[in-house]
């Protein structure tokens, strides 16, 4: 059964990829995409590099799959705390793009993590995954919020390696189109070994995908885990000096936005500019294709691009036109958040199903989002009922909205303030993530990676206790 399945879904991939191939022949000359990585997406080539291999207390790593820029960052207090608790234990990060990769790799030389090495995550072919597997022999697999490769279960469950979901969350449009192959789905989700879900409304959602209920944990949000709420940090402080930010500025942040959604800040910010003066735009586009683009219409629309890109920071003229701060770099929102009296959060007037609006909250700044968020439908719920956010209905109620909210600072703060406490409340996904880690891969199960067994048990006799 499982030779049958796993050859037909090489079939499967290899036929998609005939259909793709015009495309990706078409970003990889035009763009510079899919230019990296050969030998590891299609060979699964993801051998230690040398120095991990020459140290004697390089163990059995750990292999850590996020696909998104923003998985990689929520990530990193996990991260931090694997390499605390963990010191000799190596661990593999895969990410499947280049934009994934450069931001991975600039996140672990911020921890310091020597143990740690970014590989491009093996396209699901049976030889690829079983070269990987073979190749780092790791102590678990670790996916994060659902990542569920076929090949890569079967590979695993052939070599005794557990396969683990960790920050679970399967909203309720994936979950309707994965339970039409219930029947596969039961199958193939017996060999996860457990999944750490952030609800429990996920958490029943992948019990009746066939994950058995005994493997099903909730353990919370890491995204709401350890975020910055502090407007102090020295990164934000940098992002206010170059951009030129002053106390009385009130800052509009549009951020994680995609087409249309530039034009419509830019013409409510317009609008709305002469009667409050001292009302600035920052604008982050969500993908760095768009940079240029933003930086072109922001000129159409006679305005001033501001760009982080700039060689030298900004500093305002007489006479000049109205300057749209535009945060041009990956990597960097989660700081500028932290410049936010008014948030946006872009992908919600469109068709994207929103983006993270965790972040924003954390900093307590006045919360507001389109009314297409299906995509983050419990977060939404969540600060809804607590006052925390409000829905805008489509971008021509932006600028009345935001005028709302220029007009009634003490409704902005206490919305601002109700957002930060809520993320604080969610605190502790982290410690229980890492517990349950620790719990199913093979440190505790085989005491390996230098006897650190012992080490993870106390670890999690600490925090239960």
């Amino acid at each position: 059964m499982e030779w049958l399945v796993s050859r037909s879904l090489n079939l499967g991939y290899l036929a998609l990829l005939l259909v793709a191939s015009p495309w990706i022949l078409w970003n990889r000359l035009v763009h510079g995409k899919y230019r990296e990585g050969f030998r590891e997406k299609v060979l699964g080539d993801l051998r230690l590099s040398r120095r991990m291999d020459a140290s004697p207390e390089s163990g059995r790593p750990l292999w850590l799959h996020a696909v998104s820029v923003g998985e990689v960052l929520l990530l990193k207090p996990l991260i931090a705390d694997w390499i605390r608790f963990y010191p000799q234990v190596p661990l593999v990060l895969t990410v499947t793009t280049q934009t994934g990769r450069g931001v991975a790799e600039k996140m672990i030389r911020d921890l310091g993590a020597k143990q740690v090495e970014v590989r491009y995550f093996p396209l699901d072919f049976s030889w690829s995954v079983n070269r990987a597997i073979r190749q780092l022999q790791p102590l678990a697999i670790v996916l994060v919020e659902l990542e569920i490769w076929p090949n890569l279960v079967l590979a695993a469950r052939q070599q005794a390696v557990p396969v683990m979901v960790i920050n679970g969350r399967l909203s309720e449009r994936s979950f309707r189109g994965y339970h039409r192959f219930v029947g596969f789905f039961r199958w193939l989700l017996k060999g996860i070994s457990c999944v750490g879900a952030q609800t429990k409304v996920y958490a029943s959602r992948f019990e009746k995908l066939g994950v058995p209920a005994s493997r099903v944990v909730v353990t919370g949000n890491l995204k709401y885990d350890r975020l910055e709420t502090c407007r102090q940090n020295p990164r934000t402080i940098a992002l206010r000096e170059y951009f030129g930010f002053h106390s009385k500025d009130i800052v509009w942040i549009a951020g994680s936005t995609q087409h249309p959604e530039e034009a419509l800040a830019i013409d409510a910010w317009l609008s709305l500019r002469k009667e409050f003066p001292c009302l600035q735009l920052m604008i982050v586009p969500r993908h760095r294709e768009r940079f240029e683009e933003v930086a072109q219409l922001i000129l159409a629309k006679g305005c001033q691009p501001v760009r982080r890109t700039s060689a030298t920071p900004y500093k305002p003229q007489h006479n000049e036109l109205p300057p749209v701060r535009l945060l041009d770099t990956l990597g960097e929102l989660g700081a500028a958040w932290g410049l936010a009296d008014l948030a946006f959060v872009g992908g919600s007037l469109t068709n994207r199903g929103g983006q993270n609006m965790i972040e924003p909250a954390g900093y307590g700044a006045a919360l507001f989002f389109g009314p297409n968020t299906q995509n983050f439908k419990q977060t939404v719920d969540l600060l809804l009922a607590n006052q925390a956010a409000s829905m805008v209905s489509s971008g021509a109620n932006l600028a009345p909205f935001v005028r709302t909210l220029l007009e009634n600072p003490q409704q902005r703060i206490l919305q601002g303030q109700a957002a930060q406490q809520l993320v604080l409340d969610q605190s502790g996904a982290v410690e229980k993530t890492l517990e349950l880690i620790t719990t199913h891969s093979k440190i505790l199960k085989t005491g390996s990676a230098g006897g650190l067994g012992n080490l993870g048990a106390g670890m999690i006799h600490d925090h239960a206790a």
